[in-house]
């Protein structure tokens, strides 16, 4: 409990000295724990220390921990912060409270007939692949206007933009990339930013950063 709470504590801290240097208040940024390959004894502790946002990779995992978590914490929100398979729409829909991976049409099909059916409209970002890397999920920075109007014709409510940028290369033009084309595509929510980078993230306009490591230690 106390190693969560002080893990948590640092890192709003450094949240909270990143926006003040950008001259930005601390409730702009919203911290998502993301608790992939972690169990549920080792997410209650951050929930006790008032962590409220959580993230996941993956649907079937979220499955196995979420439901039973959620019933003794209903205040906690869960976003899916990994790819989605059309397939699994509307488990997703079901699950979670956000969608951070929104890439391609047959998603926007997928996930607009899930949200009718169930009667529920999840926000979410669409997912661009910032360095145009063949092994990324997301959508092409030249696609983004298209699959943009398609959200927005199949009224998903899509808040904003989603990067991972390469691995090992200053993010901050990555960032700075994304901020802009959120900003001339109207969007406010900019989702970008981790363990490694979150503070950049907070500097260059980031609404929501996806932190694991930082906050649960390195994955088995």
């Amino acid at each position: 409990m106390e190693s969560a709470a002080s893990r948590l504590a640092e890192i709003e801290t450094r949240i909270a000295s990143a926006c003040k240097r950008a001259g930005r208040a601390r409730d702009a940024v919203t911290l998502i724990a993301v608790s992939k390959t972690h169990p549920a004894e080792a997410i209650a502790p951050l929930i006790a220390a008032g962590q409220r946002v959580f993230g996941e990779n993956r649907v079937q995992e979220a499955q196995g921990k979420w439901p039973a978590l959620r019933e003794e914490f209903p205040q906690v929100e869960l976003h899916l912060v990994g790819q989605l398979q059309s397939n699994k729409a509307e488990e997703a829909v079901a699950l979670f409270d956000c969608i951070h991976s929104l890439d391609r049409p047959s998603l926007v099909t997928a996930l607009a007939r899930a949200m009718d059916k169930a009667g529920r409209q999840l926000p979410c970002f669409i997912q661009v692949n910032i360095g145009a890397e063949e092994q990324k999920g997301g959508c092409a920075i030249g696609d983004l206007p298209a699959l943009l109007a398609a959200a927005r014709a199949a009224e998903l409510p899509v808040i904003g933009l989603m990067c991972v940028p390469p691995f090992d290369i200053e993010p901050a033009p990555f960032f700075a990339l994304l901020d802009k084309l959120a900003a001339d595509n109207g969007l406010e929510g900019r989702s970008m930013g981790m363990s490694g980078d979150f503070e950049t993230a907070c500097m260059l306009g980031a609404t929501h950063i996806r932190v694991g490591t930082a906050l649960f230690g390195a994955r088995d």
